[in-house]
């Protein structure tokens, strides 16, 4: 079995507020990270975003791993 790291379990907490803000955008048309970091994106929103979707990438190659370390 798999055991996550400090990394592996970063990465998910920033995949889920990601997930969270465009469920929220969904919903209510409300972006969560303009609201607690003001509009326009400023500096800090987009170093989230990106965090958020360079976090993405990794669960995606994380996931791949997971994958081939169960067929171990």
């Amino acid at each position: 079995m798999y055991k996550f790291n400090l990394f592996d379990k970063i990465a998910l907490i920033l995949v889920l507020i990601g997930a969270l803000n465009w469920g929220f955008l969904g919903l209510f048309n409300l972006n969560l990270v303009s609201a607690i970091f003001g509009e326009p994106a400023n500096f800090l929103s987009r170093i989230i975003y990106i965090l958020v979707g360079v976090s993405g990438v990794y669960l995606l190659l994380l996931l791949f791993k997971m994958k081939k370390y169960s067929k171990s």
